[in-house]
């Protein structure tokens, strides 16, 4: 009985899976739903749909994961209904479409950023819509599109980021270049630089963007009449110019530092801030605090970084681009540490050199002599300097060095008077006996 009821379930899934929805045919993978009486996108599809096509219909809104169930499904065409909304996650789960086709319905706007959930995608069609503008965001979801119809809307202007995903310049592009069509022909586009950029790019050799119609009519103002783009005369492009207020920057360790730089160009830059370390080539992309354009081309941008730690120093680069070139001005910024002063050491006071006199000099403070020969026994009192004392003092074993050891000295007696006076040096007489001493007495020099 269990067995029964089970395959009796997996009967009825196999056959909703396989049904077609009302009003629509099925045939080998191709679900083609045309009727006017349709108003909702059909929620029963088969799961093995290759290629599916709502046209024709009253559908205005695609909910959200409308077409979850068909993971398989590669073309998906929702053309000349009367669509003017379209959910962001409506194209979930379409991770193998390659075609998505819109035309001919009423939409103002258009989700980019649904882009991201059909990661194979390469043609998208968005003619005869009511897009008024492109937003810059865009382009991040538009680098595996080939083909590109934003014909016969109202779009006035291209955002840069556009323009350099088309049209990059050498060196910048990530991969291998890849030829690109584009349908930007009977839209009420400005004079400007940019559009005739496009149009002088297109027409080279070595273009790899591919207009589908080459006759763009553009106005002066959204007030004017059309002209060809050929008899309008569009303003040059400038390539941009960056000037920083400061190149080399040194700050304490703990301070604060703004960094600022301004450019101008036409059309107006966008401004980039990139550093690099000091020891390394890793480079990361900083926010700025500020960033205003007080007049058309004419940006100017700051960042600002508080509490400077050792990390923080290195090169900054200001980086501005246009459709017309990049131009970028360094700015290195180095972190030093503060370190406390120690007091410098007090000059010891130089005392005056004392005088010929002997009165200020001490018979300690001898300077010894060195490389010198050695002097005789009557050299020694010559080259001794006189006392600087007033008292009579007793000569520190010197004088028995003088006198030969063959004659008795008993003891002598040095006294030292006035610097003035001459110094003298008496003996005692010897005790009485067979050999006497000559009284010695010699003038210190």
């Amino acid at each position: 009985m269990y067995l029964l009821v089970l395959v009796h379930i997996l009967q009825s899934t196999l056959l909703a899976v396989q049904s077609c929805p009302a009003l629509c045919a099925c045939t080998y993978g191709l679900v083609q739903c045309s009727d006017p009486g349709i108003s909702a996108v059909p929620i029963n599809v088969p799961a093995d749909t290759v290629k599916l096509r709502l046209e024709k219909t009253l559908i205005s809104r695609v909910p959200r994961a409308a077409f979850y169930n068909l993971s398989e499904l590669r073309f998906l065409w929702l053309t000349y209904n009367s669509i003017t909304s379209i959910h962001p996650s409506s194209f979930v789960n379409l991770k193998a479409l390659r075609e998505l086709r819109l035309d001919g319905n009423l939409l103002t706007s258009f989700p980019w950023e649904g882009l991201r959930d059909m990661p194979r995608l390469q043609t998208l069609g968005l003619h005869n819509n009511h897009l008024s503008s492109l937003p810059a965001h865009a382009a991040l979801f538009l680098p595996n599109i080939t083909y590109l119809d934003l014909s016969s809307n109202r779009l006035t202007i291209l955002p840069a980021e556009l323009l350099d995903l088309w049209f990059p310049l050498p060196g910048q592009q990530e991969r291998p270049e890849q030829r690109r069509v584009l349908g930007l022909h009977d839209n009420p586009w400005l004079c400007d630089c940019q559009i005739s950029m496009v149009m002088s790019l297109s027409t080279s050799l070595a273009s790899p963007v591919v207009l589908m119609d080459q006759l763009l009519v553009c106005r002066r103002s959204l007030g004017q009449s059309g002209l060809p783009m050929t008899q309008a005369e569009l303003s040059r492009c400038m390539r941009p110019s960056v000037q920083p207020a400061a190149t080399k920057v040194i700050s304490p360790l703990g301070s604060n530092v703004i960094l600022r730089c301004d450019a101008t160009g036409y059309p107006t830059p966008t401004l980039t801030w990139i550093k690099t370390a000091a020891y390394t080539d890793f480079a990361t992309l900083y926010v700025p605090v500020m960033q205003e354009s007080p007049r058309v081309g004419v940006r100017w941008s700051i960042i600002s970084l508080n509490g400077l730690s050792y990390k923080d120093a290195g090169e900054y680069r200001c980086q501005a681009r246009n459709m017309a070139g990049t131009s970028e001005a360094p700015i290195k910024l180095k972190v030093v540490g503060i370190s406390r002063l120690s007091p410098l050491p007090k000059k010891k006071s130089k005392k005056p050199r004392p005088k010929s006199s002997t009165k200020h000099m001490k018979p300690n403070k001898i300077p010894a002599p060195t490389n010198t020969p050695p002097l005789k026994d009557n050299q020694i009192l010559q080259n001794i300097p006189p006392p600087s004392i007033n008292k009579t003092q007793t000569a520190p074993n010197l004088l028995p060095k003088v006198f030969p050891k063959d004659k008795y000295i008993k003891r002598r007696k040095m006294n030292f008077t006035n610097a003035k006076a001459p110094t003298s040096i008496r003996s005692t007489p010897e005790p009485p006996g067979n050999s006497t001493t000559a009284p010695l007495s010699e003038k210190l020099v």
